[in-house]
C-alpha cells in the first residue's frame, strides 16, 4: 500500500469537513476547505464530493503557484483559485474555509459588509466581514473581486450572493470563527429587523429564528 503525502493535513481536512457538515455551514457538496502544506503546496476538497464519505486520500494537493494537482484521487474544488488568492496573501493563515452557512449566506443577499460589534471579534477578524462583489462560482471573475478587496486586517469576506470565505491560523480556528460570524450576523440582522421593520407581519418569526443564535457560543 503506498503512503499518503500529507496524510495528517488531509485527514484533519475530512475531520473539519464533517464538523462543519454537521453544523450546517457546508450542505451536501456545497462549500469548500483548503489548507497550506508548505510554502509550494496547499490542499483542498475535491470537486463535488460528499463530505460524510470523503477521505484523505481523495483530498486534492495542489501547487500553490500554478494550481497543478500533484496527487489526490478526485478533482480538486472549482473554488482552489479563490483559495490560493487567500493562502498566498496570508501565509501566516493558513487555514481557508468556504462556507454557505445559513444567516452569514443571508447577509452576503442583501450585499454590504457585515460590522463586527464586539471587541472580541474585531480583535480576531477585523473591524468588519468585508463584501466582494457578485463573480459566479469558480470563475476568474470572482477571485479578481476578491484580490481587489483584500485587507491585511481582514479575515473573513462575504461573497455577494453566494456564501462566506475566513482565512485563519488553523482549521480548528477556522471553525470556530466561523461561529462568532454567525452569531454576529444574527445580530446584525435582528437590529436592522427592529430598526427598519419594527412592525412588519414576520417580525416575530424572524425574531424567533435568530435571537438564540445571537447566545451560541
Amino acid at each position: 500500500m503506498s503512503t499518503i503525502r500529507y496524510l495528517t493535513q488531509r485527514q484533519a481536512i475530512v475531520d473539519i469537513c464533517v464538523q462543519l457538515a454537521d453544523t450546517g455551514y457546508l450542505a451536501g457538496t456545497g462549500g469548500n476547505v483548503a489548507l497550506r502544506l508548505d510554502e509550494q503546496h496547499f490542499a483542498v476538497t475535491p470537486s463535488a464530493a460528499d463530505y460524510y464519505t470523503m477521505t484523505a486520500a481523495q483530498i486534492a494537493v495542489l501547487r500553490l503557484d500554478t494550481l497543478a494537482q500533484v496527487d489526490g484521487e478526485l478533482p480538486p474544488s472549482v473554488e482552489s483559485a479563490l483559495h490560493a488568492t487567500l493562502l498566498r496573501a496570508r501565509p501566516d493563515r493558513p487555514a481557508s474555509v468556504h462556507t454557505h452557512q445559513p444567516v452569514a449566506s443571508a447577509v452576503a443577499l442583501i450585499g454590504c459588509a457585515l460590522p463586527l460589534r464586539e471587541a472580541a471579534d474585531r480583535a480576531e477578524l477585523g473591524p468588519e466581514v468585508a463584501i466582494v462583489p457578485y463573480g459566479p462560482s469558480g470563475t476568474g471573475l470572482l477571485v479578481r473581486a476578491l484580490r481587489k478587496r483584500l485587507r491585511p486586517e481582514i479575515h473573513a469576506y462575504l461573497l455577494r450572493n453566494h456564501g462566506l470565505v475566513c482565512n485563519a491560523a488553523s482549521l480548528a480556528d477556522a471553525a470556530r470563527l466561523l461561529g462568532r460570524i454567525e452569531r454576529a450576523a444574527a445580530g446584525w440582522l435582528l437590529e436592522q429587523g427592529r430598526t427598519r421593520a419594527p412592525d412588519h407581519p414576520l417580525h416575530a418569526f424572524a425574531d424567533a429564528a435568530l435571537a438564540p443564535l445571537t447566545a451560541s457560543t
